[in-house]
């Protein structure tokens, strides 16, 4: 029930999802396709987290290439990323970067036809 009362505040998805892959290695963490189209999206990652939104906050007033309207939840996105307050939790992976330290991760969208 717990999930469900934050779909309801939240007006729908805008949760991390901790990933179960060795840390930094790169792995699938999210895949999706479309009926419709044929359309399929994998999402690689060698990031602890990802950000699941639902576009829960688009209203009919936004509009984009083509004079597309995007509404409510029309869409969605995968944020790979550190755990949110991963800088005030030491447990968590650390997204701190110092001085002379080399910032490097990958993330790759790969698109095919199902």
């Amino acid at each position: 029930m717990k999930i469900m009362k934050h779909l309801f505040f939240g007006s729908g998805y805008d949760h991390n999802w901790v990933l179960n892959h060795p840390s930094n290695e790169l792995a699938l963490c999210a895949a999706s396709e479309s009926d419709k189209t044929g359309i399929r999206m994998e999402v690689y990652t060698d990031l602890p987290g990802m950000q699941f939104y639902t576009a829960n906050f688009l209203n009919d007033q936004m509009s984009g290439k083509g004079g597309a309207v995007y509404s409510k939840r029309c869409c969605y996105c995968f944020e790979t990323q550190y755990y949110p307050n991963a800088v005030n939790t030491p447990e968590f992976p650390s997204p701190i970067l110092k001085a002379g330290q080399e910032y490097q991760t990958t993330t790759i969208y790969k698109f095919s036809t199902i």
